[in-house]
């Protein structure tokens, strides 16, 4: 079990070192750069097994069989690489994060392409859901790549499915994962999303999905609606129609999380909740889009390789 610690206030590698004095196979590595990113491919550096399993921060497991289970499942499927779900339905949450968690997972909350919430066991494409891999994934598609701080999962799970690897997703190693306990936390998770995915785009163009930058054109409708509306009747109709759909559409899906929950406290939450969601992920695609990032060529060179003396 490596930990791989990005300066931590919590008090995270004291605990460790505490620990380690009781089991010899829990190791502490640094991760100056803080990014996910990074702390993944410092523990891939000392990493030993012949299977690599991420599990990361703010993740609750729900059984002690968790390792086996994945060990099972790469044994029946034969697979390169375990996808599993990741619920936000965590334990002792409060209102606030069981609203997140219930829109995080309802189809207006997420992109519909994603396996993240499903439940159903098979084979699937890896870009959202896998964890655990062969070590020879690595050295087939090399490791992270430490300039993204988000969507960098699945930069490498787009490798991985681009050289025909094979992913396996079953509901039986599920993680549970914390929703923010904040809007303000939220918001800024989903700014870093928007952020991660056009990243992604300028490093693989072939992961362009009209859907997935639905929330730039929000934003845009929302900043430029009324500018436009003074121009135009029929604009203005539109502008206004089209608020009126998406005030629906929120409403009714606030009332469904609601429902599902059986917890009428979450209404309120909803509406402030979704948009959040949708206005933080659409932020995040522009402030990227227009900054001066990698150009698509740099962004495709060639991929950061695990050395081969590492391997188990």
């Amino acid at each position: 079990m490596i930990v791989a610690d990005g300066k931590s206030t919590d008090a995270t590698a004291n605990l460790v070192r505490a620990l380690q004095g009781r089991y010899p196979n829990l190791h502490l590595v640094s991760n100056p750069g803080r990014w996910s990113s990074a702390g993944r491919n410092a523990a891939l550096e000392v990493s030993r097994g012949e299977i690599v399993v991420i599990i990361d921060g703010h993740c609750e497991l729900d059984g002690r069989r968790y390792l086996s289970d994945l060990v099972d499942a790469f044994e029946r499927s034969g697979a390169d690489c375990v996808g599993r779900p990741q619920p936000l339905d965590v334990s002792l949450a409060t209102t606030l994060q069981r609203t997140i968690a219930a829109a995080r997972s309802s189809r207006l909350g997420h992109h519909p392409e994603s396996f993240i919430y499903s439940s159903d066991e098979g084979f699937v494409r890896p870009q959202s859901v896998a964890v655990a891999y062969r070590r020879e994934v690595f050295e087939a598609v090399g490791t992270f790549d430490e300039r993204f701080d988000a969507c960098e999962d699945v930069e490498f799970n787009h490798r991985v499915d681009r050289a025909g690897l094979k992913c396996f997703f079953t509901p039986r190693v599920a993680i549970r994962y914390h929703p923010r306990t904040s809007l303000r936390g939220l918001v800024r998770q989903m700014v870093r999303y928007g952020r991660g995915r056009v990243r992604l785009l300028r490093k693989h163009r072939e992961t362009f999905t009209p859907l997935g930058f639905v929330p730039a054109l929000f934003v845009v409708a929302l900043l430029a609606g009324p500018l436009l509306a003074c121009f135009s009747s029929w604009l203005a109709l539109l502008y206004y129609g089209a608020l009126a759909l998406y005030a629906m559409a929120v409403a009714c899906a606030s009332i469904a999380i609601a429902v599902e929950g059986r917890d009428w406290r979450m209404l309120p939450w909803g509406p402030v909740v979704f948009l959040a969601i949708h206005a933080g992920a659409g932020v995040g695609i522009l402030a990227e889009w227009l900054k001066p990032g990698t150009t698509p060529a740099a962004a495709r060179r060639s991929e950061p390789s695990l050395p081969r003396n590492r391997a188990a």
